[in-house]
């Protein structure tokens, strides 16, 4: 049994049955693919890349190639995102059929260690099985005391794009929040950006989310750091806001808010006890390396468990919860998990961060290699990029990257291997990169490092 069909679930129910295991999947949606595929990763991507579009064609203008402003159609946006969507849908669907999964449709909850009570359009159903993996993922945190009003609205609502609001707030200041204000910024709103800590993206290193913060303070109605929402009130006019915090913003009525300040697990909205599960106060279920949880024959994965709410995550953590129950002597030991802000421009990092670092009195050696001095950066109009490496002092064994600029996502993965398989700066120094591109940066940084750079003037004493 897999309870949900997001891309851990998918994938944990897909390798099971691969392995020779009877698999039923069981999803609470009309369609497979949990929140990432249909009201998350995928359609924000798709929407990103039409904002992407829309300001390569204005930033064009100091290039000598200029265009008209675009006409947006909003109708045939919506049908591209959600054509983007279906073509996937449709692909899991056919792979569960190829495979022999089995799938349902309702909202489950435990009914015993064995048991499933699944609520489906044709009445409650009770399902037994011998294991279960449970990879039910987590919903979007709503603030306390707002009105109901469907001008406020959570990421999936944001998604839906039903209009193109001239005035519009984001709640929260993190990679959601920052994605959607790309999206509603290059299709014509005014975007006002609050968010409670002081810095935007937490967790990233500061010097890889300046450049952002730099652009968008340029685009955007307003970014205002260690502010929060006081109250909204929901008049005829607009969404009038009261903030308090260090920066409160000038224009307080808007037409429409979103709030993204996080997601919860869903640990809480499965009747766990039934089962014998343990779940925290904060939803999550505690599991071993093998993603089992305090009932052996019972795995969780992904948004559930401990660790990064992140899809790839989820991916890799389903394929070992399958393969332990196929009887394979697996964990799962990711050394990173890379984490990135689809933004313009994007912000991923991995490993050990600079801020990690000092809190914990871990000794690093840094290196950030300027875009400002990369061919292909400044071919493409956009250097304010930087790669940057961490490492171990003695050793110059890699701790930590990151990335900031255009296709940063993509350039992280070298540096995630690199951490996977132990490498040193030299390795990547002495790995030919192809030129001109912006993955050579990475190579770049580690001639840093090793004090072997030619692209920078003075390099220090190689150690």
């Amino acid at each position: 049994m897999v309870l949900g069909s997001g891309p851990g679930g998918y994938t944990a129910a897909f390798r099971a049955a691969d392995l020779g295991l009877d698999v039923l999947m069981i999803e609470r949606y009309e369609k497979l693919g949990g929140v990432c595929l249909n009201v998350g990763c995928i359609p924000s991507k798709a929407l990103l890349h039409v904002a992407k579009l829309i300001t390569d064609a204005e930033d064009s203008g100091a290039h000598g190639v200029a265009f008209a402003a675009p006409e947006i159609d909003l109708d045939a946006l919506r049908e591209f995102k959600d054509g983007v969507v279906g073509k996937l849908v449709g692909g899991l669907s056919g792979m569960a059929k190829q495979r022999k999964v089995r799938t349902l449709q309702g909202r489950a909850t435990f009914a015993g260690p064995h048991q499933l009570e699944v609520v489906t359009d044709d009445g409650v159903q009770t399902v037994a099985f011998q294991q279960c993996i449970v990879a039910a993922g987590s919903e979007a945190v709503a603030l306390p005391d707002l009105p109901d009003d469907e001008r406020i609205m959570d990421s999936t609502g944001a998604l839906e794009l039903r209009d193109i609001p001239a005035r519009l707030l984001i709640v929260g200041g993190g990679i959601i929040g920052l994605e959607m204000a790309c999206v509603y910024d290059a299709l014509g709103s005014s975007v006002t950006v609050v968010e409670l800590a002081d810095a935007l993206l937490p967790g990233a290193d500061p010097d890889l989310v300046r450049p952002l913060q730099k652009r968008v303070k340029e685009r955007y109605a307003g970014i205002h750091l260690g502010t929060r929402v006081e109250a909204i009130a929901a008049e005829e006019d607009g969404l009038h806001v009261r903030f308090a915090g260090q920066e409160t913003p000038d224009t307080t009525t808007f037409d429409r808010v979103i709030v993204a300040v996080g997601r919860r697990p869903n640990g809480g909205r499965l009747n766990a006890d039934a089962a014998g599960i343990e779940v925290d106060a904060r939803g999550f279920i505690p599991v071993d390396a093998r993603l089992r949880t305090n009932v052996p024959h019972i795995s969780a994965i992904g948004d559930l468990v401990p660790g990064p709410m992140l899809a790839h995550k989820a991916i890799h953590e389903g394929k070992v919860a399958a393969e332990v129950i196929a009887g394979e002597d697996v964990v799962f030991d990711a050394r990173t998990i890379p984490s990135v802000a689809y933004t313009d421009p994007e912000v991923a990092w991995t490993g050990l961060t600079e801020t990690e670092a000092k809190a914990q009195g871990i000794a690093y050696e840094v290196a950030s290699f300027p875009w400002a001095a990369s061919g292909r950066a400044l071919s493409l109009g956009r250097s304010e990029g930087t790669t940057k490496l961490l490492v171990e002092p003695e050793t110059h064994r890699i701790l930590g990257a990151g990335a900031v600029g255009v296709h940063a996502g993509d350039l992280i993965a070298e540096a995630v291997l690199a951490l996977e398989m132990g490498a040193v700066a030299g390795d990547l120094a002495l790995t030919v990169h192809p030129h001109p591109t912006l993955s050579e940066t990475m190579g770049l940084a580690a001639d840093l490092i090793e004090g072997t750079i030619t692209d920078l003037p003075q390099p220090r004493k190689r150690s």
